[in-house]
């Protein structure tokens, strides 16, 4: 069985996490971190501890880990590429979906595997979301509705809500209903005295016609985390904060009432709850990279996908600029 030399460039909040799960899992040896810093909340294990990635391409890695700002990961990107090394990088790919371009051709030219690290598609709701709508459990989709909703977190530095938050709930919805984004018509606010957006309401519509909608902020006590797909048959509430789907189905009401009997609404009916093997989405990720790079079959999100999603959020931030709808289908 192979074992895959791994590096991790990165030891802020999220590379701990990740440096945690590479020394976990099979058929990986974290051999090197790299963190200017140094390995200051000592999560190294055994791995050798450098200060670039230069130093960590140097101990020949043969995947690796991008878990540093987002305004470095291009630089960080390229010089993996160019020395073939198959890369996972933090969401979002990239500052600007001129440099996610960067990162695909060089990964692409170069054959090698890439994924970003848009975790919410290994959340266990989401995934048994997915699974259900593409088996026409809902019947038509009308409408995907977010809340992504919480207080501040310290360890953004570099970007606003809309890049560190609301790429999560693009990237979900493009994925969940298996269609792009064709416009989107955003509002944007600054309370909290930064440079960068810290609440964002977007609506939108996608390829296939489902109507969206997206609330995102950094200003909330309560954190929340709340996929709700509406359909034909009724509606699937995914809370992938706690990892559980439920169902609410459309009810049968007849009504005598002949001035509303002819309406065609729906009413309340059933609500299922369903139980599902609830893995660390971290490690069903990092499981699946590891396989892609092995040649096994597994699902990443790749940095093609990942420049989509730049490009939606982008977006929003123009239509929040301008105050007017983005088309994204021309």
């Amino acid at each position: 069985m192979t074992t895959l030399r791994a590096g991790l460039l990165g030891l802020g909040m999220m590379g701990r996490n990740h440096a945690r799960v590479l020394h976990e899992i099979d058929d990986v040896d974290l051999v090197g971190v790299a963190d200017p810093a140094g390995d200051v909340h000592r999560v190294a294990g055994s791995a050798q501890v450098v200060d670039s990635v230069e130093a960590l391409i140097e101990l020949g890695i043969e995947l690796a880990v991008v878990a540093v700002p987002t305004a470095f990961h291009l630089d960080a990107g390229l010089k993996l590429a160019a020395a073939g090394v198959p890369t996972l990088i933090e969401k979002p790919l990239a500052t600007t979906s001129e440099e996610c371009a960067q990162l695909v051709a060089a990964f692409e030219e170069a054959g090698l595997v890439n994924a970003v690290g848009h975790i919410e598609r290994c959340n266990p709701a989401l995934l048994s979301l997915r699974k259900r709508l593409a088996n026409g459990d809902l019947g038509d989709i009308y409408q995907v509705a977010t809340r992504r909703q919480g207080p501040f977190p310290n360890r953004i530095a570099d970007v606003g809500v809309v890049k560190d938050l609301a790429t999560h709930d693009i990237d979900l919805t493009a994925w969940v209903i298996q269609s792009p984004y064709a416009s989107v018509s955003a509002s944007t606010a600054h309370k909290s005295g930064r440079e960068h957006e810290d609440l964002i309401s977007v609506t939108g519509t996608m390829a296939n016609g489902v109507v969206v909608s997206h609330l995102v902020n950094w200003l909330s006590p309560m954190k929340e985390r709340l996929t709700v797909v509406t359909g034909e048959r009724g509606a699937f509430v995914a809370d992938t904060l706690h990892g559980d789907l439920t169902f609410h189905e459309n009810g049968l009401m007849p009504t005598e009432w002949s001035q509303v009997a002819s309406f065609r609404g729906v009413s309340e009916g059933d609500m299922t709850r369903f139980a599902l093997p609830k893995r660390e989405p971290l490690r069903v990720q990092h499981e699946n990279f590891r396989d892609a790079v092995l040649g096994r079959d597994a699902e990443v999100v790749s940095m093609r996908e990942g420049m989509a999603t730049v490009r939606v959020a982008e977006a929003c931030l123009t239509s929040a600029r301008e105050r007017r709808t983005v088309d994204l289908e021309s």
